[in-house]
């Protein structure tokens, strides 16, 4: 029923915005009539260019403007054919000017209400064209067949959002009242390197909302992003005893990305916090450190090394950072660092150790810098996320690597939806959401 409505669409609004070549010869009154009929519909149509049903109103928004989208592109094709007629006509000798005046007038401001009406609906509402693609638009728009080109992929690339979207406020919905995630201690989300945890711009993405629909209780480490791995553990544990003696909770699952690992390592095993933890799952962790950083670290030239540390230290000390350490920070990633910090840290037997890793299959993987950083991990430390070797993230009881379909790869910044981007054959959100039920099915 929905492909047959669109094709009616279509149809209506070839004709319409092609009526006065179409019918350049009928009587007056006939196109007046015609005229405001196809005006109502053409007005009703960009009002609501679907009756098709979505769970939210930014998938319905989505979904609309994808569909004018669409509509614009096949539209213009059509309409190339009677403009060569109109065209034909006047290099024949047609003297009616008046006819073709109103043609152009109409044809332009109807595709024009069309693909503006479209292009803003996705611009605001989708999250899957980014930055690249919203610039690659404008970039393109004035630009033929380029335009024509852009705007499918534009299009393509929304539908599949709206669709994917779509599907998994489906099966959330399916699953409500299972709670899956609500596992019996709350998830504690303890962010990597160089980042902070802020709600509005979400070090973790989409995966915090996701895992609340699905039932867990989250809290954020929010120890600052670039300290030493004893010094952001102490945060971190000061955190961690807050959460639990202020909600009663007794415990608390952590599940930390990158030197995140590190940091609660240490707060449960030097810092009295195995008591308050029943289970560590670490994400991407260089448990193992990274060859590459301490190459980095040898061979860069002392000035350039303090002209980064000074600047990192000072915007993040804007950002609300009390006590910014780059070098201290980066020094704790080393792999020599690691080796001693894994004797002098071992394991507490009170706590359930687990961990994953992902690699990246090439440059083209991921967005920079990774995408930069990539082969020079590659030569030193081997397969890699764009920063941590595949081996270095292994810890624990249980090890899954995360084993990429296709070309693309995942990346370190894909483990925790950095980039909010849906990538073919690994849905990030859902990997969390099961990482959780099976922290519920085991009594965690």
């Amino acid at each position: 029923m929905f492909v047959f409505l669109r094709i009616v669409n279509w149809v209506v609004l070839i004709f319409g915005l092609n009526m006065p070549i179409i019918l350049k010869n009928a009587p007056l009154p006939l196109k007046l009539a015609l005229g405001a009929v196809l005006l109502a519909y053409f007005l009703i149509f960009n009002i609501l260019p679907t009756f098709k049903k979505y769970p939210v109103l930014r998938l319905k928004v989505l979904g609309d403007g994808a569909e004018l989208i669409l509509t614009f592109w096949v539209t213009c094709a059509c309409a190339a054919q009677f403009v060569g007629i109109g065209i034909y006509d006047l290099v024949m000798g047609e003297k009616n000017y008046t006819v073709y005046i109103v043609y152009a007038v109409i044809l332009i401001l109807g595709e024009a209400a069309i693909f503006w009406n479209g292009i803003i609906r996705v611009y605001l509402t989708s999250v899957q064209l980014g930055i690249q693609y919203r610039v690659l638009g404008v970039l393109f728009g004035m630009v033929p067949i380029a335009n024509l080109i852009m705007l499918m992929i534009i299009y393509i690339t929304v539908k599949r959002e709206t669709d994917f979207e779509t599907e998994k406020y489906k099966l959330n919905e399916s699953r409500k009242d299972e709670k899956i995630c609500a596992t019996k201690y709350p998830i504690l989300l303890v962010h990597g390197v160089f980042f902070r945890d802020s709600r509005l711009l979400n070090y973790w993405g989409r995966i915090p909302a996701e895992l609340e629909k699905n039932g867990a209780v989250i809290y954020y480490g929010e120890q600052q992003s670039a300290l030493s791995v004893v010094e952001s553990s102490k945060e971190l544990a000061k955190k961690i005893e807050e959460i639990v003696t202020t909600t009663g909770c007794g415990k608390v699952n952590i599940i930390a990305h990158s030197k995140g690992g590190l940091d609660s390592r240490y707060a449960i095993s030097k810092l009295g916090c195995d008591k308050y933890v029943a289970t560590l799952t670490t994400i991407n962790t260089p448990h193992r450190g990274c060859i590459f950083a301490e190459y980095l670290l040898k061979t860069a030239p002392e000035n350039f090394k303090k002209m980064i540390e000074q600047t990192y230290n000072k915007a993040f000390y804007m950002l609300g950072d009390s006590s910014p350490n780059f070098m201290e920070a980066v020094s704790c990633l080393t792999n020599s660092y690691c080796e001693e910090f894994n004797k002098e840290v071992p394991n507490s037997p009170d706590v359930m150790y687990q961990s994953y890793g992902s690699k990246a299959l090439n440059s083209r993987s991921g967005k920079f810098p990774l995408n930069v950083s990539y082969p020079v991990v590659k030569k030193y430390d081997g397969d890699n996320d764009g920063l941590v070797a595949l081996t270095s993230a292994e810890w624990g009881e249980k090890f899954t690597p995360i084993y990429p379909k296709g070309k693309r790869g995942i990346t370190h910044a894909d483990m925790i939806d950095l980039n909010r981007e849906d990538i073919k054959g690994f849905d990030v959100r859902e990997f969390y959401v099961q990482m959780a039920a099976d922290l519920k099915k085991r009594g965690f």
